[in-house]
């Protein structure tokens, strides 16, 4: 027996902690599978794209038998686990080739790969640096800029977040060329000066594991890759290689300063998006004394104009920005007021938010 009566929740925990980076179809067979190993009484799950590497483990103190490992299906296990009665005890065995999974009357043979075949990404953190943070703290960054990150961008260095470590101070940033979002915090002491591209995939597989809590978390840094280790899992990635851009120069200064209720702008936004343009997504601020009009219009010469009272005191200014972007930003935030700043009507457009003085975010302009 490989792995005796066990909850089915018990099982499928793990499972869903790892499956986020397994994809179906794989030039590699085995990068589909996910590898469990028994070991006393303690389960491992592994799951890779040899990118990026997520690793878990429970313990069961039944499980006393010899120790065992195999690799099988992650998806198929995993839907298999979902459609059992709740409360089911299942039990995996090993029969030459095949996993025999059992729950009641219920009996199901997936095939197998073997386990020394299981490319596991070698760890390279001989001299890593590694710091400490609360969950929360961790997760909360990285919700700030995740959003501005590129999708398939030729530069591929825009593909992910920075991370920056600088004394005392860790920095995120993320930008698609269009866009900036940057924020920082003080760490619990100072560390020397490390800078590291997290791809995509991993942000967001980190975004969707980390938790709301004050457990700790240690982000280990090295020079080719990252160990990030909370709870009883560790994910394992490379870096990208590549030079980010230099984020202190795209950050504009400015004294036009317009204060705004965040959802009050928000909402507005929303409506005007229904009649933009679909294909380019613009929006017109029209700032007067006193007054800012968003306004959009599309192909069909549909318009949707709406006026909001404010306390601007600057020049008047005409000013196109995707919405999209806009709201992106006032979406991931969660503050009650947030200043908008205005350059020219060729300038980028900065957003901070009331209380919090370490977040940026920059959206270029754009012509409507």
């Amino acid at each position: 027996m490989f792995i005796k009566k066990i909850n089915k929740e018990t099982l499928l925990k793990p499972l869903q902690i790892v499956i986020g980076i397994v994809e179906r179809k794989q030039t590699l067979p085995i990068l589909s599978n996910v590898l469990i190993e028994k070991k006393g009484a303690e389960l491992f799950f592994t799951a890779t794209d040899l990118e990026i590497q997520i690793a878990t483990k429970i313990s069961d103190d039944s499980q006393t038998n010899q120790d065992e490992s195999i690799t099988v299906a992650a998806k198929k296990l995993q839907e298999i686990l979902k459609v059992l009665p709740e409360e089911s005890k299942v039990s995996l065995e090993l029969q030459e080739s095949k996993l025999q999974v059992k729950a009641d009357k219920s009996k199901f043979s997936l095939q197998t790969l073997p386990a020394k075949d299981f490319p596991k990404v070698l760890d390279q953190f001989e001299h890593s640096k590694k710091i400490q943070l609360k969950q929360a703290q961790i997760k909360k960054l990285f919700g700030m800029v995740q959003y501005a990150m590129a999708q398939q961008d030729i530069r591929y260095y825009l593909n992910g977040v920075l991370l920056v470590v600088d004394g005392d101070n860790l920095k995120l940033v993320a930008t698609d060329g269009h866009r900036l979002a940057f924020t920082k915090t003080t760490l619990d002491k100072e560390y020397p000066k490390t800078e590291v591209i997290l791809p995509r995939k991993t942000v967001g597989e980190l975004c969707k594991l980390l938790g709301d809590t004050d457990d700790e978390i240690s982000v280990e840094l090295a020079e080719s890759q990252v160990r990030i280790t909370f709870f009883d899992t560790i994910i394992t990635s490379k870096i990208i290689d590549g030079k980010f851009p230099d984020y202190d120069r795209v950050i504009p200064t400015y004294t036009n300063h317009l204060a705004l209720d965040r959802l009050v702008i928000l909402q507005a936004l929303q409506r005007a998006a229904i009649l933009s343009n679909e294909k380019f997504r613009g929006v017109r601020f029209i700032l007067t004394e006193k007054n800012l009009r968003v306004v959009s219009s599309n192909s069909e010469q549909e318009e949707a104009q709406e006026d909001i009272e404010t306390d601007y005191h600057g020049e008047a200014l005409d000013i196109g920005f995707n919405v999209n972007y806009l709201l992106d930003g006032l979406n991931n935030t969660s503050a009650n007021t947030v200043i908008f700043s205005f350059g020219d009507p060729n300038s980028s457009l900065l957003i901070t938010v009331q209380g919090d003085n370490e977040f940026k975010y920059v959206v270029m302009p754009m012509r409507i």
